[in-house]
């Protein structure tokens, strides 16, 4: 039987990197122009099955690139893993690190500017009239 989701031991285990990253992040010791001044927000890890992968998606809080940040992130990808080594000697395998840049934030903003656009404003005024 195939399951829906994650186990709850990947879920476990990526929450567990995401604090590590999150440590690190903090910290600044990743040495890379682009990050230089960034604040780094790392919004949600998700582990493969084998928990040897983990796909980190990361947002700068900051007018900064995404893809340029998520671009560096990746080149310094091993040295990340190393640093956060640290953190999560409980686990047999250190999982290889894949970043990649979380959109949820903008699709929230989407959202949100659709809800307040007039056009659903006026619909949703409209049903407010129809149920009185």
């Amino acid at each position: 039987m195939k399951h829906a989701g994650p186990s709850q031991r990947q879920l476990r285990v990526g929450e567990q990197v995401r604090h590590a990253l999150a440590s690190i992040f903090q910290r600044g010791v990743i040495l890379d122009p682009v990050l230089d001044g960034v604040v780094l927000s790392a919004t949600e890890v998700k582990m493969s099955p084998d928990l040897r992968v983990a796909t980190c998606f990361v947002a700068p809080l900051a007018d900064a690139d995404g893809e340029e940040v998520v671009k560096a992130l990746n080149h310094h990808a091993r040295f990340i893993r190393g640093e956060a080594a640290r953190d999560l000697r409980q686990l047999k395998y250190m999982p290889e690190f894949r970043f990649k840049p979380d959109t949820s934030f903008d699709n929230f903003a989407k959202i949100d500017a659709l809800l307040h656009s007039p056009e659903v404003a006026r619909d949703l005024h409209h049903d407010d009239e129809e149920k009185e």
